[in-house]
């Protein structure tokens, strides 16, 4: 039994009921960037046309592009036949791509479910009963599709962690018996806003494994998208932020689509609001070019919130949108804390956001706006971090994303002195002032507005349209950023953007890995290199390429999401949308040595979920299985999926925690 009707097209292997839910099913609709890139792709093609062809037997239109992966690194270009077998530097032989309704682990390894969807996170929560939810019962129980994962130990409790998931978004039909898409009951809203949000949960640690065992805790909290927060920076106040429930414009009900995220240096966590466009209404209503800009362009909404509460309708309340769509920082420590959503980041399609510290303390938080023909951003404080832990230090650390400077990139296709494959530059837009005022770099915009409409500020600056920017995460001791660039299938289609040497693909369905370095090594530079790690895909295909290692020792991957680091530097890459036929995984990569850019799957999810998380510690492995047993032959009647509880269960998003059996290693030390 079909649950919903198939989309238009779709350029990778995602269901259309998870795109219609996830992201209002921004892939079958055109991409709201209407930017006219023609002389950066000018520039580009003749750059690229002198490059030397290091790779035999590319398609044509592709051999100068992937040349110049070749060049960039410390790997050799990648050979043409069968190459001599190299031991695994990580010790596990590879999970072989499959189609199979479990999370699959190397041979030696151990895996356990941390925690699912519905089970108990606050004192007196009642336990999961699928044919009898209440929105009260679910805001006491961890919530739905879980995505980002951190794990933060607490000081001075040994064995004793926090486990903080985002929940991105619901699948309705998947989750409440007797669902009616088209009139929702109030009591059904009431549930899928309650199981947005995040989960902060006390974990005891097992010493002799990665076992996490979830435990009641002061400290456990769940947050909704009723939870209160607070505006900060210079859009908090602004016209464009007040409503009629907050005419001052300073405090916004809930988060919502909370997708990847970080954690600083002084121990908060970073929550990214992406897809937020698909929870208003009536768009198509206001003549509105800011909204249309950002995909409101429609009548009712999937979920239809808007019957229920006033704020989600366009016509009713028409800036309630703009506060939502930004990096929210909250504290895992203190239950009773607001968090913070923190306006001179930008407001965007936000995929998460990640902070690096320089050796003078310089702070700069990286992030990608996770659409096509979107943009790569740096915020870079104009304060410096304190390492210390006293009154001063903390309160010096929480304004560390108010006051600074917000930048967007721009890509070149050559480096000067033929360094590596490109260089760049960051473009400024706005400086945040620590009274709390912004100084713009936009012409005829003022600094709330590039804060608001942000994606119209760095279409007017002429930053680079890149292939769906999500997690951008800066290596915790090079420094050397690294950027998934998930897919774009209307890359180099009429009237769109065409190749260019940082997205080397026409209708790209795989994706690809940026590498980019920073002049001089430090976070606040105005300028950059830029190198291709992977161009992700079957590793048979000539437009496929990574880091220049043999191609016939690589485990296929498809549509990088989210990138991790484990405690020796080696890259962890999770996937989402697998274009090749197969389950969504866990990838390890080397990024020094000769086995730089070889990519070896660790894990897989289940049938129709996507990998999400992840968290790589010294002995264990943490990942988010979202949407198991979503697809659009499926429903909750006639499912495809029973993971993880088996049985006639129904399918539930969970955390998983993978380590090796006999206690060691994770990554195995020279």
């Amino acid at each position: 039994m079909r649950l919903l009707p198939l989309a238009v097209h779709r350029p990778h292997g995602r269901p259309h009921v998870t795109c219609r839910y996830r992201c209002h099913d921004a892939c079958s609709r055109e991409a709201p960037n209407p930017t006219d890139t023609t002389p950066f792709r000018e520039v580009a093609a003749a750059a690229l046309s002198r490059r030397r062809v290091l790779q035999a037997g590319l398609v044509a239109g592709m051999a100068g592009t992937l040349a110049a992966c070749g060049m960039g690194g410390t790997g050799a270009p990648a050979q043409a036949g069968a190459s001599t077998p190299m031991p695994s530097p990580f010790g596990f032989t590879a999970v072989a791509p499959n189609t199979e309704d479990a999370v699959r682990v190397p041979e030696g390894f151990a895996q356990q479910v941390v925690i699912r969807w519905g089970d108990p996170v606050l004192p007196g929560a009642p336990a999961f009963d699928p044919n009898a939810q209440t929105a009260a019962a679910q805001a006491q129980q961890f919530g739905f599709n879980n995505d980002f994962l951190a794990l933060l130990d607490v000081p001075g409790r040994p064995g004793r962690a926090l486990l903080v998931a985002n929940h991105e978004y619901t699948t309705e039909p998947f989750m409440i018996p007797g669902y009616d898409p088209a009139a929702p009951t109030p009591e059904q809203v009431a549930i899928g806003m309650a199981a947005h949000g995040m989960s902060v949960v006390a974990v005891d640690r097992d010493p002799a494994s990665g076992r996490l065992t979830p435990v009641m805790d002061a400290v456990n909290r769940r947050i909704t998208a009723s939870t209160p927060m607070t505006l900060t920076g210079p859009a908090a106040g602004d016209a464009l932020v007040r409503t009629t429930a907050d005419p001052e414009g300073r405090t916004v009900l809930g988060t919502l689509n909370n997708c990847a995220g970080g954690v600083t240096p002084w121990r908060t966590v970073l929550t990214g609001e992406e897809n937020v466009d698909q929870y208003f209404a009536n768009g198509e209503t206001v003549d509105d070019l800011a909204l249309a800009r950002y995909g409101m362009d429609g009548g009712a909404t999937e979920r239809r919130w808007e019957g229920v509460d006033a704020r989600f309708d366009l016509t009713r309340e028409p800036n309630e949108p703009n506060r939502f769509g930004w990096v929210v920082e909250v504290d895992p420590f203190d239950p009773a804390s607001t968090p913070r959503k923190r306006t001179a980041l930008g407001r965007f399609k936000h995929e998460g956001a990640n902070v690096h510290v320089g050796p003078t303390g310089t702070v700069a938080a990286y992030m990608g706006d996770d659409e096509r023909f979107e943009y790569l951003y740096k915020f870079v404080s104009s304060r410096t971090h304190r390492a210390g832990d006293t009154p001063a230090d903390r309160e010096s650390n929480a304004r560390l994303l108010d006051e600074g400077t917000l930048f967007v990139a721009r890509f070149s296709p050559d480096a000067p002195g033929g360094g590596p494959d490109g260089s760049g530059e960051w473009l400024p837009l706005v400086e945040s002032l620590a009274d709390g005022t912004g100084r713009s770099f936009v012409p005829s915009m003022t600094a709330a507005q590039v804060l608001v409409h942000t994606r119209l500020a760095a279409d007017t600056v002429g930053a680079t349209p890149m292939d769906r920017p999500e997690d951008v995460q800066p290596h915790p001791r090079t420094g050397r950023v690294y950027a998934a660039l998930t897919n774009n299938d209307e890359r180099g289609t009429p009237g769109k953007a065409g190749v260019d040497g940082v997205n080397p693909r026409a209708e790209n369905t795989n994706g690809q890995v940026l590498e980019l370095t920073e002049t001089g090594d430090d976070p606040g530079a105005r300028s950059f290199a830029w190198s291709l790690l992977l161009v992700c895909g079957d590793p048979a295909a000539a437009d496929t390429y990574f880091g220049g290692f043999p191609k016939d020792q690589v485990s296929p991957i498809s549509c990088p999401d989210n990138v991790a680091f484990d405690a020796v530097g080696n890259l962890w890459i999770s996937t989402d949308g697998n274009a090749l036929g197969s389950n969504d995984g866990l990838f390890a990569v080397p990024l020094e040595g000769p086995q730089r850019g070889r990519v070896q799957q660790f894990l897989t999810v289940p049938r129709g979920a996507e990998t999400c998380g992840p968290v790589v510690e010294d002995r264990l492995a943490l990942v988010a299985v979202q949407h198991p047993g979503e697809s659009d032959d499926a429903s909750l009647a006639d499912p495809i999926s029973h993971w993880p509880d088996g049985g006639t269960s129904i399918a539930r998003p969970a955390v998983v925690s993978v380590w090796r059996a006999d206690g060691g290693w994770l990554t195995p030390r020279e």
